[in-house]
């Protein structure tokens, strides 16, 4: 399979998943995630203004909302607190196991996850040894329900140990599990103070997925102290992160994978696309490395 490129499903605020969904299907594209979701029922959906998948609900039900749109789904996020104490408020193991469950039960091969960013004083105070702990602990049962489904869970940098080559090799050595790969985020692991081209080298065919970011010159005062953004504001090529030169890495450790555009703004959302297909090589006509997706 050639290097996909697909869309993130927050497109547009304070709009439904059908919205967004139509977006970027008028985009062109065939491919995106189940980006925003939670357990139960929620009143943004219900009233309109916002894209929040149900956990609970049927995925088949969120599959044909996408294929109805000629969309195929490429992964759950999952982004979850693993760091601060669980309580039934915090988007954590319960919820990445209902993720794994709907991506097993409609063919998705991916969940991707996180540990974020702590917000209370017990997730702030753990040391560098209790937080490898706490999200091993977090994720020891969602990798065993994702190897039992055929899933991958998919650690993506998004916090102070993600963002840590050194760190993220001793989670992987923690949690020891076959369901465990990662997700590259170009713009997340650039913030965090890591080198997104070093990271392609030392994890290789670890890397399962990818979401696009470029970062403009502003970001380089809190490189080091921000560990992750949501969507990136400029198009790709035209910040300070060499995204040609990942491209580049992918390609040579065998990255053949999916790919998300995390980029807000229809103008920069399609010339991020243009160049990561200006990027592949040509032959008769299509591109070898990157399929318009």
């Amino acid at each position: 399979m050639p290097m996909t490129v697909g869309c993130f499903a927050l497109v547009d605020p304070f709009s439904t998943l059908e919205h967004q969904l139509d977006r970027i299907r008028d985009w062109g594209f065939h491919h995106a995630d189940v980006t925003d979701n939670s357990d139960g029922g929620s009143l943004g959906v219900e009233f309109g203004f916002a894209a929040v998948a149900s956990l609970d609900a049927n995925p088949f039900d969120v599959q044909r909302q996408f294929s109805s749109r000629g969309l195929e789904i490429t992964s759950y996020c999952a982004h979850a607190n693993l760091l601060d104490a669980a309580a039934p408020w915090r988007y954590g193991t319960a919820q990445i196991v209902k993720a794994v469950r709907s991506a097993a039960a409609i063919g998705v091969h991916h969940v991707i996850t996180t540990e974020g960013e702590p917000h209370t004083p017990f997730g702030r105070s753990l040391t560098d040894d209790e937080a490898i702990f706490t999200v091993r602990e977090k994720l020891h049962e969602p990798l065993r329900v994702a190897a039992d489904h055929g899933v991958k869970i998919l650690l993506e940098p998004h916090g102070h140990l993600t963002a840590s080559i050194e760190h993220t090799e001793r989670i992987l050595a923690a949690c020891d599990s076959d369901a465990l790969a990662l997700n590259l985020d170009t713009g997340n692991i650039w913030l965090g103070g890591g080198d997104p081209v070093a990271y392609v080298k030392r994890f290789g065919s670890l890397i399962e997925h990818v979401h696009w970011k470029d970062m403009p010159s502003s970001e380089e005062a809190s490189r080091g102290s921000v560990f992750g953004a949501g969507m990136s504001v400029i198009p790709l090529g035209s910040g300070v992160i060499a995204i040609d030169a990942v491209f580049d890495a992918l390609i040579a450790v065998g990255f053949n994978g999916h790919t998300t555009l995390e980029v807000a703004g229809e103008e920069a959302v399609l010339a991020s696309r243009d160049y990561l297909l200006a990027l592949g090589a040509v032959v008769d006509g299509l591109h070898e490395n990157v399929v318009l997706t």
